[in-house]
């Protein structure tokens, strides 16, 4: 491997708590233009910041790309079966996440359920001397996802322990005591145990039939997912676990840093933050009921709001363990 190829790894996996881009990156964009190779953990890497080359790459999904995870993220949500599931995975989740969060959801019940859970929240942090927005918001999105995903209220320090879980897994995966990597893992053990318990309850009393006496049926992501096990080849009842952990995962460690980044921005921009309170204060004037809760209507009405979460999800990349692997020659600049 070589003391440069380590060298390189280490300066990767070195935690920074700035929002700019990591030094690593910085660096050799100053020393080799946008687009350079290294090396990371042993595998070869290429780097762009160029905005028209990354638009190209990302548009050629299945054709000259696939996504690709780094190896620690790998072994955290589920050793090499993450990685080895295709595209096909990929569209069937999706499509069954947005039965279940996507706009008819929103519509029907989850506006008002994210509304009572928030403003209970916030009541809370007006107690607070000061208050760590992606510390505090790690339980309650954990929560909420929970019971969305499968029904179920979790201990309260489970919510907690996945916080800054992403930053232990883009650290060197060294299984050691004692090292931000090992901590991760037992971290995931922990939430494996809960997921486990969760789905080997839900199976003990599934039918097909949902009026059959005894039938377990929620009508939740789970429900789907059981009744699929046995249809769907990747679906297996020693997977299903892990990918219940790898969403629950991936809410808390994308919505938590973005509600972060976009309170830190708005505080940067008194002017921005004032349009959107007198945005949503024109919502609230023009209710006919002073308590009744967020209807669709008026969340499609929110224009500014919509242009600071745009912006905030232009300015942050929230998922470095999430590559792109290529599976085709990339000409670039006819080379």
């Amino acid at each position: 491997m070589g003391f440069p190829l380590i060298g390189e790894t280490l300066s990767f996996f070195v935690t920074s708590n700035s929002i700019d881009m990591h030094p690593f990156v910085n660096e050799r964009l100053k020393r080799y233009g946008p687009l350079f190779k290294t090396n990371i953990a042993g595998r070869p890497v290429a780097v762009s910041s160029d905005p028209e080359f990354n638009y190209f790459v990302l548009q050629q999904k299945g054709k000259l790309i696939e996504l690709y995870y780094v190896d620690s993220f790998s072994q955290t949500v589920h050793n090499d079966n993450l990685r080895n599931l295709g595209g096909y995975f990929q569209r069937y989740l999706r499509r069954s996440i947005l039965r279940h969060f996507g706009h008819e959801p929103l519509k029907r019940k989850l506006l008002s359920e994210f509304e009572d859970v928030i403003n209970h929240e916030l009541h809370k942090w007006t107690n607070l001397p000061e208050v760590d927005v992606k510390r505090q918001t790690v339980p309650m999105l954990f929560d909420l996802t929970s019971q969305i995903l499968m029904s179920h209220k979790p201990e309260k320090n489970l919510g907690e322990d996945l916080n800054n879980m992403l930053q232990s897994i883009m650290t060197f995966p060294l299984y050691i005591p004692g090292t931000a990597f090992y901590k991760c893992i037992q971290k995931k053990r922990k939430a494996i145990k809960l997921t486990t318990w969760v789905l080997e309850e839900r199976m003990k009393g599934y039918s097909y039939d949902n009026s059959a006496e005894g039938c377990n049926r929620k009508g939740d992501f789970l429900d789907e997912i059981v009744g699929d096990i046995g249809k769907e080849a990747f679906l297996t009842k020693e997977f299903v676990p892990f990918l219940l952990f790898g969403l629950l995962l991936a809410t808390v460690e994308t919505i938590s840093p973005t509600t972060t980044l976009a309170t830190m921005y708005l505080l940067d921009n008194p002017s921005a933050l004032q349009q959107l309170t007198e945005e949503h204060e024109e919502i609230l004037k023009n209710r006919e009921g002073a308590n009744s809760g967020l209807v669709w209507e008026e969340y499609k009405s929110m224009t500014f709001t919509r242009y600071v979460i745009n912006e905030t999800l232009r300015l942050e990349n929230l998922l470095p363990g999430m590559l792109r692997k290529v599976i085709a020659d990339i000409h670039v600049d006819d080379r």
